[in-house]
Formats: C-alpha cells, structure tokens, sequence
C-alpha cells in the first residue's frame, strides 16, 4: 500500500532556502518536528527551478521536476533519501523546502 499526502499542509519546524544558480547546488532535507525526515515536502520558489531529491552527490539539472514561481510542489520523500538539489531554469532565485507534519 503506498503512502498518500491528503488534506492540508502543517509545517510545524523551520524549513530549508537554497539559491538555484547556474550548477547544481544540494542541502539536508529538513526534518520534522519529531527530527526524522518527512514522507512529503512542500518545494515552492521564487524563480522556475529544477528540483531532485537523492543521496549525497545528488545534482538537479534543469530537465528535472519544475517548480514555478507562485506556485508549490509537494513531493513524497522516498525511505533513504536525505538531500535535495536545485538549478535554475533561466534565471537564478531561491526555493524553498518545508517538511510536512501531517503524515
């Protein structure tokens, strides 16, 4: 049975900003507020940005999943990933990543 995301977000601990340039750059999925990683994140961005989620060494590029501005990914977190990387699309900005409680 898989895991389903249903009903409203509740971020409840600090999320993660990382800037989305021309190369590949990757942080630390943020935890939950019970300090594991969340089964879902919310991805938004303030500039069209490609996003993957992976393991250490991970590198987005910009054919990867898109998150636009103004509007928000949520993304299931597969067991034994901890990091996520953005780049640009065509132009650089932020994106931000919140852990989502309510699973």
């Amino acid at each position: 049975m898989s895991n389903r995301f249903d009903g409203y977000s509740t971020i409840l601990a600090a999320g993660a900003q990382l800037a989305s340039g021309a190369a590949s750059a990757s942080s630390n999925i943020p935890v939950c507020l019970s300090g594991e990683i969340p089964r879902f994140i919310r991805v938004s961005a303030t500039a069209s940005a490609g996003v993957r989620l992976g393991v250490v060494g991970v590198v987005a590029t910009a054919a990867d999943s898109m998150v636009q501005p103004g509007d928000a990914l949520t993304l299931q977190v597969p067991s034994g990933i901890t990091k996520f990387a953005v780049i640009q699309v065509t132009a650089g900005g932020l994106v931000q990543v919140s852990p989502l409680e309510n699973m």
